[in-house]
């Protein structure tokens, strides 16, 4: 809660096990138990209706609703602090795992809206450093994150709603294979879910080359 904790952490390394080979209608959404309206898929059907003109008072109260931290920030703030990361990522269904460890340190900025999420860590020997920002948009409902790394040049962009009743935050997402040299992009599904105050389980999904959806990486988090 993008802070994900360690949400990407070896994120890099997971496009070996995806393909852009994918069926539509694959991606996976959690319902919000306060917005039956919210899915990861908000953003392509956003209305982008013109909206009624309105008075500046009118305006002006939007506004600050929009730009005040809310209660899903309250929660973000919650997971600030420093947490250890133990990794297991498969790059090929029923493909035995590969284990590593990382570290994140999580930290609101601007006021309490966004999460920064800065990662350390090893990915095949070589040193990793990463950093997300997340957010909550109090109009959409749905939380936000971007990732980058460096281990590419891009910014992956994710989305997704809160599942109170689960305590589970479901992203979704694409991001560039590189592997192809092509602007082919993969659809990623991430998965967080709130064990309790020092304990959270992260798991990332992408469809290998049957075009079916599998785990490709499962992050344990304690907090330090």
């Amino acid at each position: 809660m993008k802070q994900f904790i360690l949400t990407a952490c070896i994120i890099s390394a997971v496009l070996i096990s995806c393909t852009s080979n994918e069926k539509k209608g694959d991606d996976t959404t959690v319902t919000t138990s306060s917005d039956t309206s919210s899915t990861a898929s908000t953003t392509s059907n956003m209305d982008e209706t013109p909206a009624a003109p309105v008075d500046s008072a009118t305006m002006m109260k939007n506004w600050q609703a929009y730009s005040t931290p809310s209660a899903p920030h309250a929660m973000m703030a919650k997971w600030n602090g420093t947490w250890k990361g133990k990794t297991i990522m498969w790059h090929a269904p029923g493909a035995p795992g590969d284990s590593s460890t990382a570290t994140a340190v999580n930290k609101m900025i601007y006021g309490g809206r966004y999460q920064q999420s800065t990662h350390l860590g090893d990915m095949m020997g070589m040193k990793f450093e990463g950093q997300s920002i997340m957010g909550y948009d109090n109009v959409k409902k749905v939380f936000q994150s971007t990732w980058m790394d460096n281990m590419g040049t891009g910014i992956m962009m994710m989305e997704g709603p809160w599942d109170e009743a689960t305590k589970t935050l479901t992203m979704t997402g694409k991001m560039i294979d590189p592997s192809s040299g092509t602007p082919k992009e993969i659809t990623m599904r991430n998965v967080m879910k709130i064990i309790d105050d020092n304990n959270h389980l992260f798991e990332m999904y992408c469809n290998g080359p049957d075009g079916k959806e599998f785990k490709t990486m499962e992050i344990k988090l304690v907090r330090n």
